[in-house]
């Protein structure tokens, strides 16, 4: 019967705690687009660009490179 002194204050704390992160993470915007990083994993980014043809240093084979 001690042990229950103790174990409810502790879940209450608890129980306000898990309130209070969910009310933060509602308030900043994290369940705002569930669906949206889903998407951006299938989404297909493997485009090669190719060289402008005024460019005399690469050759028409090669992916152009940014600088550096």
């Amino acid at each position: 019967m001690e042990t229950l002194y103790l174990l409810i204050p502790i879940s209450v704390v608890l129980v306000f705690l898990i309130a209070i992160a969910f009310w933060w993470s509602l308030r900043n915007g994290q369940f705002d687009d569930l669906e949206g990083p889903a998407y951006r994993i299938l989404m297909d980014d493997d485009t090669v660009t190719r060289p402008a043809a005024s460019d005399p240093d690469s050759s028409p084979g090669e992916a152009r490179r940014g600088p550096g």
